[in-house]
């Protein structure tokens, strides 16, 4: 039964010290064969260490909560809110999507998907998230449903979505969907 002590300085929101005692219990347990009852973390709070000869009393900035962001971004993007959209994304952003269809803005997407279909939208199913050294992966699944070009109506096409998402902003992201497997046959020449 492990129990962790996370000792922070003052400044953190209740909802980032509810999220960093979540994250270390799951990585403590994909390390250690331990219950979800059995895990113990808990916060401790200090107002002032010394490290290096200083002193500090805060704490330093909190990252984003990149699923929230993730999901903000893909809901920007489905309104059509182009602007606000592109503000969520890093200079260097690439996507990349089937057909090995490779862009960096994200009017190229739009003018790739019109001779794809009239509209689409995401129901979403789940959403995970790892860490890694330098960025935070977002995976993102479910079923994509909208509007084919012919104006037939589609649903239940499975998607996943990949998403790196580092200094606040999106850099990656790889899509993953049976779009062209279900396609209406007038449409798969497009």
């Amino acid at each position: 039964m492990p129990v962790i002590s996370i000792t922070l300085l003052p400044g953190y929101r209740p909802e980032a010290e509810q999220r960093l005692v979540g994250r270390v219990a799951l990585a403590t347990r994909s390390v250690i064969s331990a219950s979800s009852a059995g895990t113990t973390v808990f916060v401790n709070h200090a107002n002032t260490y010394q490290r290096d000869g200083r002193v500090f009393t805060a704490g330093g900035p909190e990252c984003a909560d990149a699923s929230a962001l993730v999901r903000e971004f893909l809901g920007l993007m489905e309104a059509r809110e182009l602007v606000a959209a592109q503000r969520m994304l890093a200079p260097d952003f690439v996507m990349n999507f089937p057909g090995n269809a490779r862009m960096h803005r994200l009017e190229e997407l739009l003018d790739w998907a019109r001779g794809r279909y009239q509209r689409v939208g995401k129901v979403y199913e789940r959403f995970d998230e790892s860490w890694q050294d330098d960025c935070t992966v977002v995976h993102c699944d479910g079923i994509l449903q909208g509007v084919w070009l012919d104006g037939s109506a589609f649903s239940n096409i499975r998607f996943i979505d990949r998403f790196e998402f580092a200094g606040g902003l999106i850099r990656r992201q790889d899509v993953w969907n049976d779009l062209a497997e279900l396609r209406p046959p007038a449409a798969a020449g497009a």
